[in-house]
């Protein structure tokens, strides 16, 4: 489970001493919630506030990112759709320095830190994504008809897990149905785990949770039967095998117990691995001609996400990509540096374009010879 999104009201905090001051620029937004207030556009219709990023997503990605940038004295928009993916989740792990601590107040410390360097918060989620004409950077439009302009879009909504359809399943993940070892797999050191099998990368996952458990059942529910070398391997890791298609997990005092296979056979279990498809939040974008792209593993599509360079630079000049929208595979702290690198280049990006247009300027002023 991994990048979190925030559930906050848009606020607004004056930029510390040495900070932000560019941050003046975005007079528009009301002093009290950080909302922006629509002004004359263009005759009829309303103008959009300009900042010089808009971070579409606020999660540990996106809030990291617009830290960066804010203390880069950029003027930085945070638009937060409040719908976190590892809401289920109690606690985040791997995270130097904040092991175990809650999502929610993570992402309370990190709106904090950011908006102390004078980038803005707004609740909202974004719907459409367009180029302005002329160079003139981007426009997005929330739900609500909310406009924004900026020169560079940086986009960290992450991805929606699309899970199993068995009963019970979606109400227990992130709790006791479970997908990363590395996030959860010591919280259940050395329980009943079962991995339900959905495709190929099943006997891969059962073999890994292995090193967390030594009760391990794997169950082929829906997946391919595992091949002679691969049943070898299961054994010789003690991981049982079961036929059948599971149908619904059993509970008891908001604890998984069960795992009820189409016959009606019951087999504890105290955790449950399933794996989703990973599906990138990244819709708006395909108004800027920029599509989420299908990922394989071992010949078998588990997701999509929106393809970039090492930077988090996408194909579409002046937008950005970091965390799980364009890594499926990152977690909370990996998110986060993510952002940071593609912060960096983003920011590199318009330092080149404001000195070529401060060159031909000069360049302009100079006296013919």
């Amino acid at each position: 489970m991994t990048e979190p999104h925030t559930t906050t009201e848009p606020r607004r905090t004056t930029a510390r001493p040495g900070g932000n001051e560019r941050h003046g620029r975005n007079e528009g937004l009301d002093g009290n919630e950080g909302q922006v207030r629509s002004e004359g556009w263009e005759e009829g219709a309303p103008r959009a506030r300009r900042y010089e990023v808009v971070v579409v997503g606020g999660g540990a990605a996106g809030l990291s990112g617009a830290l960066t940038l804010a203390r880069a004295r950029r003027s930085v928009l945070v638009i937060d759709s409040g719908r976190p993916r590892n809401a289920p989740a109690s606690h985040i792990h791997n995270y130097l320095g904040r092991e175990g601590t809650d999502p929610a107040r993570l992402l309370a410390l990190g709106r904090e830190e950011a908006t102390s360097y004078g980038a803005e918060i707004l609740a909202g989620e974004v719907v459409t994504a367009e180029r302005l004409p002329a160079g003139g950077g981007f426009r997005v439009v929330l739900a609500d008809g909310t406009a924004v302009e900026a020169d560079r879009l940086l986009v960290t909504t992450g991805l929606v897990d699309e899970l199993p359809s068995v009963r019970g399943l979606a109400e227990r993940w992130g709790r006791d149905v479970l997908h990363c070892p590395y996030c959860h797999g010591w919280e259940v050191r050395d329980q009943p785990v079962g991995v339900l099998a959905t495709g190929p990368l099943a006997v891969h996952q059962a073999l890994m949770w292995r090193q967390w458990s030594d009760d391990v059942t794997l169950f082929l529910h829906t997946g391919p039967h595992p091949t002679d070398e691969e049943y070898e391997r299961l054994a010789a890791r003690g991981v049982a095998v079961v036929e059948g298609e599971v149908v619904a997990l059993e509970v008891t005092g908001d604890h998984l117990t069960g795992v009820t296979l189409a016959g009606g056979r019951v087999i504890p279990r105290t955790a449950l691995v399933a794996g989703p498809r990973f599906t990138a939040r990244a819709d708006f974008l395909q108004g800027l001609g920029l599509d989420a792209a299908d990922q394989e593993m071992a010949g078998e599509v588990i997701g999509a996400t929106v393809p970039s360079d090492a930077s988090g630079a996408t194909s579409v000049p002046g937008v950005w990509v970091a965390g799980n929208v364009t890594g499926m595979a990152e977690t909370v702290i990996g998110a986060a540096a993510a952002a940071v690198r593609a912060a960096s280049a983003l920011n590199a990006d318009l330092i080149a374009e404001e000195t070529d247009r401060a060159v031909a300027e000069r360049g302009a002023l100079a006296p013919s010879a």
